[in-house]
């Protein structure tokens, strides 16, 4: 017949060897109270024995289990229930935008433009002859009002109103609002009489 102490040493290394086949597969918990109760066992047995080894396997449990857990955590990941239940974390740039619209974005940075709706903080501004969806840099912004985009936040530019005119060359030259009287072709008033 086996010793105390054999049968403490097993049930101690079955009470953890089902701490991590808990972690791999889920049973609602059964597994787990089996474990805990291997493991309680044990340490009982090994008190039996000799209190020095009850202390031991305390020890052991102690230590174990949460080594065994954190082991667990770490390799469940890589396991097929782990990658099913657990989403790829995204990288830096799946978080960002196209790359072309970043770039067109950054381009607007020193660009004048006009506020379409009153801005409190958001709003749609009209920069170039183009609506952006953008944000005040804390002050309120009237409607017409003119704003100099001054930064770009993921795919929303962040504006700040100005007393600057808009640049000729930032215009929209296929609009006709914008080009001048001799480029039409049209001869000045004052020359008509």
């Amino acid at each position: 017949m086996a010793s105390p102490l054999a049968w403490a040493i097993a049930l101690l290394a079955f009470g953890l060897l089902i701490v991590i086949v808990e972690m791999f597969l889920p049973s609602g918990g059964v597994l787990a109270v089996i474990a805990t109760s291997a493991v309680v066992a044990s340490i009982v047995m090994a008190f039996r024995h000799s209190s020095e080894a009850g202390v031991g396997f305390m020890a052991i449990a102690v230590l174990g289990t949460p080594l065994l857990l954190a082991l667990g955590f770490k390799l469940w990941p890589r396991t097929p229930l782990g990658r099913r239940i657990l989403l790829d974390v995204p990288t830096g740039d799946d978080m960002l935008p196209d790359p072309d619209m970043r770039k067109q974005l950054r381009e607007l940075v020193g660009r004048i433009g006009t506020a379409k709706s009153l801005m409190l903080p958001g709003g749609p501004v009209m920069v170039d002859g183009v609506s952006y969806d953008a944000l005040s840099e804390g002050t309120a912004v009237q409607p017409g009002q003119r704003v100099k985009v001054i930064e770009i936040r993921g795919t929303r530019i962040v504006v700040r109103p100005t007393d600057e005119d808009i640049s000729p060359e930032s215009l929209d030259p296929n609009d006709p609002l914008n080009v001048t009287i001799d480029k039409l072709g049209l001869e000045p008033f004052d020359r008509l009489q």
